[in-house]
């Protein structure tokens, strides 16, 4: 974008630190801020730290916690996106006078035909697009955004890194929750919530107590691992139910499920369906694209995988695609059998 002639200002966002284990990197503490300094300061540009740790407090950590809680499993870095990255500091870039908001998502935008919001596209760098966090993004902040490093490869950017010197060309990726820390989210959530980490009963889809859990947080659709309950045959979680803060377990088939509930659905589409209709559905980040019809209620859907596939977690985010193209997506509530 430098090159490109555009005015820039580097703006770094202070959020929670988190203890890091050796050789774990994250993207949002001090260090990486110290990086930003270096590269503004290698182009030329100011650069400005803004402290976020507040308002991540409360609009990113708190419903992380409370979503566990509930026994969902939660996608913290659509809520940073949404709130923070493209929320609060899109709306003081605005005030300030700039045009756009940009960050390194590998992700794309197309000129709409209609000359609507652009389009949200997938990264060329199909191993690591990041167009499923972008989804719940709406048309304005779609359009007053910019996704530079979009048309390309991680290893091109490397390379466009190191020709210019920058002391970054060769950082290691960042890893897993920048919050989260070394010794895991269940330790993140013993300090913050507590209650999420009760024991009690692991049963059957029929009631019958198997064995005992430390806290439903600690478990997800499909798990295997953990249980700790001897049995003739493997055993999976197929259900949270805070309610009994109880964890239900049964066989591989029940794992699997064709029907999804969304709620709080957002369309990138220039006018939201109001009927059924096909897509290709993304149910988690590094999942395969399957097949679905979604039947559409105003913010809500119902998903119906054309084959059965694993359950998804309450909390979870899916994504709609039509070819290289965000259509839309939600949060599931609820899977059926």
């Amino acid at each position: 974008m430098h090159e490109q002639g555009y005015e820039l200002i580097g703006v770094g966002l202070r959020f929670p630190e988190a203890a890091k284990a050796k050789g774990q990197v994250t993207c949002c503490g001090m260090a990486g801020i110290e990086d930003a300094r270096q590269v503004s300061a290698q182009l030329g540009i100011p650069v400005y730290v803004l402290d976020y740790r507040e308002v991540f407090e409360r609009e990113v950590i708190e419903p992380f916690c409370q979503a566990y809680v509930r026994g969902e499993t939660p996608n913290p870095c659509i809520l940073c996106n949404v709130r923070l990255k493209f929320g609060r500091l899109l709306d003081l870039a605005l005030a300030m006078g700039a045009g756009y908001v940009a960050t390194g998502h590998y992700a794309r935008l197309a000129t709409n035909p209609k000359e609507g919001p652009p389009w949200l596209l997938k990264g060329l760098d199909r191993e690591h697009d990041q167009s499923y966090f972008l989804y719940a993004l709406t048309p304005r902040q779609l359009a007053h955004s910019l996704f530079p490093v979009g048309e390309l490869t991680k290893a091109q950017v490397r390379r466009i890194a190191a020709r210019l010197g920058l002391s970054i060309a060769n950082k290691p990726s960042s890893q897993d929750l920048c919050f989260v820390g070394a010794d895991g989210y269940r330790e993140f959530l013993a300090c913050r919530q507590p209650e999420a980490l009760r024991s009690g009963p692991i049963m059957d889809k029929a009631g019958r107590i198997l064995g005992k859990h430390q806290g439903i947080a600690g478990f997800t659709l499909g798990q295997r691992r953990g249980l700790g309950i001897p049995a003739k045959e493997r055993l999976y979680v197929t259900a949270l139910d805070p309610a009994r803060n109880a964890v239900v377990v049964g066989t591989k088939e029940e794992t699997y499920t064709q029907t999804l509930f969304l709620d709080q659905v957002n369309w990138l589409m220039d006018k939201p369906p109001k009927g059924p209709f096909w897509t290709m559905a993304k149910t988690r980040y590094r999942a395969p694209e399957i097949a679905a019809e979604v039947w559409v209620q105003g913010t809500q859907a119902v998903v119906c995988f054309a084959e059965p596939q694993p359950r998804v977690a309450p909390g979870q985010a899916v994504v709609f695609y039509n070819n290289d193209r965000v259509v839309g997506g939600g949060t599931v509530r609820a899977t059926f059998t």
